[in-house]
Formats: structure tokens, sequence, C-alpha cells
């Protein structure tokens, strides 16, 4: 459970990060690429933030996080000019694709198909895990 500090800290965090990552966007001119950070995690010592981000199109995903793997210091010191009033110590940022949106397009997609279970039960058998 997230204390509320850790809350508003994420909170901090994500707002300042997308502007930097957008920033970066613009900056170099890359089109068609939309990066959103969907949820930042503070662990409870605030010492590390993982940062799930969301990447469409989600093809470009894995490159996309390659190369904020490697800017990670020049990202943290970016977010640390920005929130230096607000924290003391910038948490270390662990960058992660998040995956949600593609999960709930599956359940969509097994729902409204021929996939369905609920409307063919005989798929229930098939989808079990061994």
């Amino acid at each position: 459970m997230e204390t509320n500090r850790q809350k508003k800290i994420g909170a901090v965090l994500q707002n300042d990060l997308v502007d930097i990552l957008q920033g970066e966007v613009r900056k170099n001119g890359i089109a068609n690429l939309i990066i959103s950070v969907s949820k930042v995690a503070v662990t409870t010592d605030l010492s590390i933030a993982k940062v799930f981000l969301s990447v469409f199109p989600t093809e470009k995903g894995p490159e996309i996080l390659a190369a904020i793997k490697t800017n990670t210091p020049l990202i943290k010191h970016d977010l640390a000019q920005r929130v230096k009033l607000q924290l003391r110590k910038v948490p270390n940022l662990s960058f992660h694709i998040d995956d949600s949106l593609d999960y709930i397009e599956k359940i969509d997609k097994a729902l409204t198909g021929e996939e369905n279970p609920i409307e063919n039960p005989a798929l229930l058998a098939k989808r079990k895990k061994s």
C-alpha cells in the first residue's frame, strides 16, 4: 500500500518526466511517436522510482525503452533540476514498458471475436494452463 507521500512524489515525478520525454521527442523532430508516463511507483524509502511508459506505436516500444535506459543519467539530471525545490534527493529511475493497455486490448478482442469463451465454453479447456 502506497503512502500519501509516495503518491505525491510519484505524481510530481510523473508530470515532470512527461515534460522531459515529450520535450526530447519534439526537440529531436521525431514524428509519429507518442510517449506517455502511465504510472510512477516510488519505494517506501523513496530511493527508487519505477516509471511505466506507454509508447505508441507499440512496435517501437523496445527500441525507445533501450534509448531511454541509455539516457537515464541525463533524464535524472533534468528531473533533479526541475524538482530541486521539492525533493532533497531524486530517486533512481527504473524504466519499464506498461503493457496493461495491450492486455486490455487482448481481453476485448477475445470477448468480441470468435474466441469468446462465454459464447463457446469449449474454448475454456484450451485456455487452461498445464
